[in-house]
């Protein structure tokens, strides 16, 4: 977990930060949303929390 993260690894951790983002401020948005897209904002966060944390999980694996 110490090694450097893939570049490929990186971006993804960015996008799926960003869904996650998205997600949760479509959750504590102060108007009231239909019941299908706070659901769907539900998952955006589940789904782009997973990536990220997967995401940084990853180490480049450097073999001599």
């Amino acid at each position: 977990m110490q090694r450097p993260t893939p570049k490929f690894f990186q971006t993804l951790r960015n996008v799926g930060l960003s869904i996650a983002a998205v997600g949760a401020s479509l959750l504590a948005a102060p108007v009231a949303l239909p019941a299908v897209l706070l659901k769907i904002a539900g998952y955006l966060t589940v789904a782009g929390s997973v990536a990220g944390t997967v995401s940084q999980a990853a180490v480049k694996n450097e073999t001599e």
